[in-house]
C-alpha cells in the first residue's frame, strides 16, 4: 500500500523530536579539564537519560599531530561517563587548522542550536593581546539562532543567547521507506495547484506537519509563548500550501473566533470547509493516478489534521489562562510585598527603639564600672604609699641599728658628704648608668671614687643594695672591686675608681679608644677566672655571681680586671660532697649570659657562672655581640675561617693560641652543665698559660715597642691615628 508523507504516529513524532533535540546539541572537547566539566554540564542541564551526547573534537592539520591512539585516549573518559549515566555517545572528529571555524561550519550544516564549550585556560592578558581563544571566537562567529554556553568549574560563566528562532528547514530530515511517494506526489503536483516557497518537496511538508503535531501535543507548560505564536504558523502554512493553492480571501476559523487573542497571537486564517473540499478534489484527482490507497490515506490525513487543530486550540486557551493566572498571582505578590514591607518597617522601628534603650543602659553600666575602677585604683595607690612609707621606716631603723652596733666593715658617709663630692649630683660628673641607678665620679678623702646611687623607683634595688654591701664588705681580693664606703640611709655605694671603665666599653671602643692588644686580653681573661674562683671558694658556702658579663668587669690603669656588681650574688648551701646546687624560685641575670639549664630548671650551681664566663671569653677575642656567638665561632672553626672571626682591630693574633682559647670558651658554654670544664682544674691553668705567653711576647717587644705597649703606659685612651 502507498504510504503518505504524513502517516507518522504520535509516539514516533515524539521520538523524532527528542532525537532532533539531541542532535542539535554539541559539546566541543579537548584535553583540558574544562572540556570534561562542559560535557558533564551539558548532560545535567540540556540532555535527559537515554539520549545521545554528541562530542566534537577538531584535529589540527588533518591529524598530523594526533594519532588514532591519542584520539581514542581522548574519548575514553567520556565513554565511561556516558555508560554510567545510561546515555549514548557520538564522537565527531573534524580536521582543520581553525578550530572555531570548523566547529561553526559543522554547527551550521547540521542544524545545531546549542554549542557547549569549556572556558579557555589562557589568562586574560594573553587572550587580549594575542590570538583570541576558542570560546571567544565561538561567541562572535555563532549564528543568531545558536546559543553558546561557556563552562568553567561546572558553571556557565558566559552565555550567548540565540537572537532568532532556528529555521525548520535546517533540521535534518528523517528518512522513511517510501518507494513510490515521490512519483505519485509529482504527478499530483502537475495539476492546477499553485506552488510556493514552502512546498519545494513533499518531504519538507512532511517535516513541517510532524513538527506542528509534536508542538500541539506537548503540554502548554513545556512550550514558550513565543513559540506558540510563531513556530506553528509556518508549519501550518506549509501544510495548507501542500493541500490546496491559496485563495485571495480566507476567513477566520470558527475555533479561533471563540478566543480573544492579542494581535501577535492570532491563529492562521483557515476555512475548514474549503480545505476539506480542496483536499477531496486533490484526493479524487490523485485517485486517478494512485487508486484507492491514496483516497484512504487522504481520509486519515483529514482526521489527523482536525485533531491537530483541536489540540492547538486547546493549547492556546491554556496559554491564555496561564497568563491570566500569572497576572493575578503577580498582583497578589505585589500586595503581599507591600504588607510585608510595612510590617518590616514597623519591626525595624521597634528594634531601633530597643537598641537605643540598650545603649543607654550600657552607657550607665560603663560609667558605674569606670567609677568603681577609679575608686579601686585610689585605694591601691593609698595602700602602696602606706607600704612604701612603712618599708622606708624599717630601712631607716635597720640603718640606725647598724650604726648603733658600730659596724666597722666599711666606712659610712653622710648624704652631705655624697652631695659635696658629686657637686649636688652634677650631670657633668656622671660616668654611667647601672642596673639600679646612675654612677658618678667624685673625690672623697683625696681619693678618686665611683659613687653608685640607688633610684627610688627601683623595685629590687634596695634588696640588691643590701646584698652588695654584705658581699663586698666581707671580702678583699685583687680581682674584686673594692667597696670603700656607703650611705645606707640614701642608698649610696662608694667604690674605688677604675680608670679604664668597663671591659664592654673597651671591646666596643667607645670614646674612640685604641683596641686592646691580644696579650692584655689573655691577661684579662685569667684575672676574671681568678676572681670568679675566689667567689666559688668562699667559706662557709660558695658564692654564685649570677650576672657575669663584660659590663660588670672593670679595668684600672694597668688593665687589672676586677669583678663588680655582685648585687645578684647568692650564697648557695652545701647539699652534697661534689655537687653544689640550689633551687631558685625565679631566675636572674642578663639575656644571652644566663645558663640555659638554670633558666629551665631553676637549679643554681657554680657551673651557672661557667656558662657566662664562656660567652664572655668568646667576646674578648671577637669583640662581637653575644647573640648566637657560639654558633658563629663553631662554624668558623669547622670551615677553617677562624682567623676571620677574630677581632680585626688586632692584626698580630697568634692564631693557634687563639684557637685553643676559643675551644676552651666553647666547652665552658656547653648547654649541659655536666659537659663544662672545672674552673680550678682546667680553665684557670689554661688561661694562666696563655697569660704567661702574653708576658713573654711583651718582654720580647719591650726594646722596640711604642709607648702604647710600654710597662709604664701600656694603653692610651687617645683617638686612632
Amino acid at each position: 500500500m502507498f504510504a503518505s508523507p504524513f502517516s507518522v504516529s504520535s509516539s514516533h513524532s515524539a521520538e523524532h523530536e527528542a532525537g532532533a533535540r539531541d542532535s542539535s546539541i554539541i559539546v566541543a572537547v579537548d584535553r583540558d579539564k574544562n572540556s570534561q566539566q562542559a560535557a558533564k554540564w551539558a548532560v545535567d542541564k540540556l540532555l535527559s537519560r537515554g539520549s545521545t551526547l554528541q562530542l566534537v573534537h577538531v584535529r589540527a592539520e588533518a591529524g598530523k599531530d594526533e594519532g588514532d591512539a591519542e584520539i581514542t585516549h581522548l574519548f575514553i573518559s567520556y565513554r565511561g561517563y556516558c555508560a554510567r549515566k545510561g546515555m549514548h555517545l557520538k564522537e565527531v572528529i573534524l580536521d582543520g587548522n581553525d578550530i572555531s571555524k570548523e566547529i561553526i561550519d559543522y554547527a551550521t550544516s547540521n542544524a545545531i542550536t546549542d554549542i557547549v564549550v569549556g572556558a579557555s585556560t589562557k589568562n586574560t592578558f594573553i587572550r587580549r593581546f594575542r590570538n583570541p581563544d576558542v570560546p571567544t571566537c565561538l561567541m562572535k562567529m555563532a549564528p543568531d539562532y545558536c546559543t553558546v554556553h561557556v563552562i568553567h568549574k561546572a558553571k556557565a560563566i558566559q552565555v550567548k543567547a540565540a537572537k532568532a528562532p532556528a529555521p525548520f528547514s535546517t533540521l535534518p530530515p528523517k528518512q522513511y521507506s517510501q518507494p513510490n511517494i515521490e512519483s505519485d506526489v509529482s504527478r499530483a503536483s502537475r495539476g492546477d495547484w499553485r506552488k510556493t516557497s514552502h512546498t519545494s518537496s513533499p518531504v519538507a511538508n512532511r517535516n513541517s506537519v510532524d513538527r506542528l503535531s509534536a508542538y500541539a501535543k506537548a503540554p502548554s507548560r513545556d512550550r514558550p509563548l513565543s513559540g506558540a505564536r510563531t513556530a506553528p504558523q509556518k508549519d501550518f502554512d506549509d501544510y495548507i500550501d501542500f493541500i490546496a493553492p491559496p485563495r485571495p480571501s480566507v476567513t477566520r476559523s470558527s475555533f479561533s473566533d471563540d478566543i480573544d487573542l492579542p494581535m501577535s497571537m492570532e491563529l492562521p486564517s483557515i476555512d475548514f470547509a474549503d480545505s476539506m473540499e480542496l483536499s477531496s478534489a486533490m484526493s479524487m484527482e490523485s485517485l486517478s493516478y494512485a487508486g484507492k490507497d491514496v483516497e484512504t490515506e487522504m481520509r486519515r490525513l483529514r482526521l489527523e489534521l482536525k485533531q491537530t487543530m483541536e489540540m492547538y486550540n486547546s493549547a492556546c486557551k491554556e496559554a491564555i489562562d496561564a497568563k491570566q493566572k500569572a497576572a493575578q498571582m503577580h498582583q497578589m505578590k505585589v500586595e503581599e510585598s507591600k504588607k510585608f514591607q510595612e510590617l518590616r518597617n514597623a519591626e525595624e522601628e521597634a528594634l531601633a527603639l530597643v537598641q537605643m534603650e540598650k545603649a543607654k543602659c550600657r552607657a550607665a553600666l560603663e560609667a558605674a564600672e569606670a567609677a568603681q575602677k577609679i575608686a579601686e585604683l585610689e585605694a591601691q595607690k593609698r595602700l602602696r604609699a602606706e607600704w612604701k612609707a612603712k618599708r622606708e621606716a624599717e630601712d631607716r631603723k635597720k640603718a640606725t641599728d647598724a650604726l648603733n652596733r658600730n659596724d666597722l666593715r666599711y666606712r659610712r658617709y653622710s648624704i652631705d658628704d655624697i652631695e659635696a663630692a658629686t657637686h649636688k649630683f652634677d650631670k657633668a660628673l656622671k660616668i654611667g648608668e647601672g642596673g639600679y641607678g646612675p654612677v658618678y665620679k667624685a673625690v672623697l678623702d683625696h681619693t678618686n671614687v665611683a659613687i653608685k646611687i640607688l633610684r627610688p623607683d627601683a623595685s629590687q634595688g634596695r634588696k640588691q643594695f643590701q646584698q652588695e654591701i654584705e658581699v663586698l664588705s666581707c671580702m678583699r681580693h685583687p680581682n674584686m672591686v673594692l667597696l670603700l664606703g656607703a650611705c645606707p640611709e640614701y642608698g649610696c655605694l662608694v667604690y674605688e675608681y677604675m680608670d679604664y671603665g668597663s671591659l664592654e666599653d673597651r671591646l666596643c671602643r667607645r670614646g674612640k679608644t685604641l683596641p686592646i692588644p691580644w696579650s692584655i686580653r689573655f691577661r684579662i681573661a685569667a684575672d676574671i677566672a681568678t676572681g670568679l674562683l675566689f667567689l666559688h671558694q668562699a667559706k662557709p658556702e660558695p658564692l654564685v655571681h649570677r650576672d657575669l658579663k663584660p659590663a660588670n668587669i672593670l679595668l684600672d690603669h694597668n688593665f687589672v680586671s676586677k669583678i663588680s656588681d655582685v648585687g645578684l650574688a647568692r650564697l648557695v648551701p652545701q647539699s652534697a660532697a661534689d655537687v653544689t646546687q640550689y633551687r631558685m624560685t625565679s631566675t636572674a641575670g642578663t639575656f644571652c649570659y644566663i645558663d640555659p639549664e638554670y633558666q629551665q630548671t631553676g637549679m643554681l650551681t657554680t657551673m651557672s657562672d661557667i656558662y657566662s664566663l664562656g660567652i664572655m671569653l668568646l667576646q674578648i677575642i671577637t669583640a662581637r655581640s653575644p647573640m648566637g656567638l657560639t654558633h658563629h665561632v663553631e662554624n668558623a672553626i669547622e670551615r677553617g675561617t677562624f682567623q676571620e672571626i677574630l677581632d680585626p682591630m688586632v692584626t698580630d693574633w697568634p692564631v693557634e693560641e687563639a684557637m685553643e682559647f676559643a675551644k676552651l670558651a666553647l666547652r665552658c658554654a656547653e648547654l649541659r652543665k655536666k659537659d663544662r670544664p672545672d674552673l680550678g682544674k682546667e680553665i684557670l691553668p689554661e688561661l694562666n698559660r696563655l697569660r704567661n705567653l702574653g708576658h713573654e711576647y711583651e718582654a720580647a717587644q719591650v726594646s722596640s715597642a711604642s709607648t702604647n705597649c710600654s710597662s709604664s703606659a701600656p694603653y692610651s685612651f687617645g683617638n686612632d691615628d
